[in-house]
C-alpha cells in the first residue's frame, strides 16, 4: 500500500516537473518571438520615421489648404441648390479631416509646429489654390445656383492647388506615409475635379 503511494507521487512530482521545463521552454521561445517581432517594428518605425524638409512643408502647407476647403465644404449646407454639390462637399468633409488629423500628428513627433486653426485667409494668399478673404466673403453671400457655380468654380482652383502640392512631396518628400497620402490627393482630388468640370457643364 505505502509502495503503491509512493510511486504515485513520484509519478506525480515526475510529471510536474516535465510540464515545469516545458512552461520554460515555451516562455523562452516566446520572448524569442515578442523580441523579435519588436525588432522588426523597430525597423519599419526607424524608416516610416525617415522625413526631410519638404514632408514637414508639405505637412504645414496642407493642413490650412485642408481647412479652408473644409470651410467651404460646410457651407453647402443651406446654400446649395443641387445635392449633387451637398454631396460632394459632404465628401470633401468627410476624406479631408482625417487627413489633417493625420499630418497634425506627423508633425508633433518631428517636433514641427502644427499650424494654428482660424488663420486669416491672407496669410496663405500666395499658396496655389487657396482663397483670399474676398473670395471667402462672396461665398459665405452667395444661395442657391449662384452658390453652386462660384463654389464648384472655387472648389476647382483649390483642388488643382492641392494636386500641385501633393504632385511636389510625391518626388521630392521622403516619409512614405507623407507621399502616400499625397499619391492619395493626388488620385482622389482630380477624380473630384473632373465631376466638378461636369457639374460645371465644362466635362
Amino acid at each position: 500500500m505505502t509502495t503503491t503511494r509512493t510511486r504515485a507521487v513520484l509519478v506525480a512530482l515526475t510529471a510536474t516537473a516535465a510540464l515545469a521545463l516545458t512552461g520554460c521552454g515555451s516562455g523562452d521561445d516566446g520572448a524569442d518571438t515578442a523580441h523579435a517581432s519588436h525588432s522588426a517594428a523597430a525597423g519599419a518605425t526607424t524608416t516610416a520615421g525617415a522625413h526631410n524638409a519638404q514632408d514637414v512643408a508639405f505637412a504645414q502647407g496642407m493642413i490650412p489648404h485642408h481647412r479652408q476647403a473644409l470651410q467651404m465644404a460646410a457651407l453647402a449646407a443651406g446654400r446649395a441648390s443641387s445635392a449633387r454639390v451637398e454631396d460632394l462637399a459632404a465628401r470633401i468633409e468627410k476624406a479631408q479631416d482625417p487627413e489633417i488629423t493625420a499630418m497634425s500628428g506627423w508633425l508633433k513627433t518631428w517636433g514641427e509646429d502644427v499650424p494654428m486653426a482660424g488663420m486669416d485667409h491672407g496669410g496663405h494668399a500666395g499658396m496655389a489654390g487657396m482663397m483670399d478673404d474676398t473670395d471667402m466673403t462672396a461665398l459665405k453671400k452667395a444661395t442657391g445656383k449662384d452658390f453652386d457655380t462660384k463654389f464648384l468654380t472655387m472648389m476647382v482652383e483649390h483642388h488643382q492647388g492641392a494636386v500641385e502640392m501633393a504632385t511636389t512631396e510625391r518626388s521630392k518628400g521622403a516619409y512614405a506615409p507623407a507621399t502616400r497620402l499625397a499619391g492619395d490627393i493626388v488620385t482622389a482630388q482630380n477624380a473630384e475635379i473632373k465631376e466638378m468640370n461636369q457639374l460645371l457643364g465644362k466635362g
